[in-house]
């Protein structure tokens, strides 16, 4: 301990420091050393991983706020995800905002993978706004399944409306969209509350973003463009795990917003999965630094019975 006159001031040595100077000066103390090392880094390391949950990177900061900010904004831009819309233009023969923003979702994720999940999507926002009233996490396989239950007769219908309306043949961004926003009319409201109060009801039951597990009619799009990266492996957008960094901590586990196993992920060194959003949670809260992003090929998937 050093201090100042006047002023106390306290200075951490090192614990190789600590051990030196113990062997200095009692050598009797010397085969113990060794082991007073490895306590002091330990606590090192405790006092690091405390500091890192309780300072939150920056970029997790700028995620939750432009999840937030795209919650905010849900009453202007609902028209153009809704799955209602993109049907009924269809039967018109017009590709609408919605049509056009799901095929820049299923582009985007061949290269960024389900990024928008992480930072754009308004339902993230208001899921993740809820973290702190049922955060336990949403691990019933199950509830992956239940949107492919919704998805492949929803996109087959628009198929069909568009085939019997003989193919689209004309592009209207604002479709059925009166000045460019969504909520304007007492029947927009009520669907705008239906969709809102069921991600919240579906957050609060089954857990952390069990909406985008269960019922989110875009992610599937997302899915496929990223199996389809995987099947070609060409780079992109990914984790990347050092297995022999990890200390077992369970942090990045007990804190994934999509309650995946990212530690039976980064000990098989298998970072790819369906679910994962790429939100980059687990290389931030990492006191190990065992995970990180990367833009290459390759990739193994965490073995199917773990999906």
């Amino acid at each position: 301990m050093l201090f100042m006159q006047g002023k106390k001031e306290t200075h951490a040595l090192p614990s190789k420091e600590y051990s030196n100077l113990i062997s200095s000066f009692f050598p009797y103390f010397l085969p113990y050393t060794s082991g007073l090392s490895n306590v002091c880094n330990n606590a090192s390391l405790t006092i690091t991983r405390m500091n890192t949950r309780q300072h939150p990177a920056i970029r997790q900061r700028l995620r939750r706020f432009t999840v937030l900010l795209a919650m905010l904004l849900f009453p202007v831009i609902l028209n153009y995800f809704s799955p209602y819309l993109v049907i009924d233009a269809a039967s018109h023969g017009t590709v609408n905002g919605s049509l056009i923003l799901f095929a820049l979702m299923f582009l985007s994720s061949l290269f960024l993978g389900r990024l928008w999940c992480a930072w754009g999507c308004p339902g993230a926002g208001l899921q993740e706004m809820l973290f702190k009233v049922n955060g336990k996490p949403a691990r019933n396989k199950r509830l992956d399944w239940i949107k492919w239950v919704i998805w492949i007769p929803w996109i087959s219908l628009i198929a069909i409306m568009a085939f019997r309306a003989g193919g689209y043949r004309n592009i209207d961004f604002f479709y059925m969209t009166e000045n460019g926003l969504s909520v304007t009319a007492p029947l927009n409201y009520i669907i705008y509350y239906t969709v809102v109060g069921t991600f919240v009801t579906l957050s609060l039951w089954l857990g952390r973003r069990a909406g985008c597990h269960a019922i989110c009619w875009m992610s599937p799009f997302m899915i496929l463009g990223r199996s389809l990266r995987n099947l070609f492996s060409w780079p992109s957008l990914r984790l990347e795990a050092a297995p022999t960094q990890c200390s077992s901590c369970h942090h990045c586990t007990r804190h994934c917003p999509m309650s995946l196993p990212v530690e039976k992920m980064v000990s098989q060194n298998a970072m790819e999965h369906r679910e994962c959003i790429l939100c980059g949670n687990c290389i931030d809260g990492c006191a190990s630094k065992a995970i990180r992003y990367s833009f290459r090929s390759g990739g193994k998937s965490l073995d199917a019975s773990h999906l």
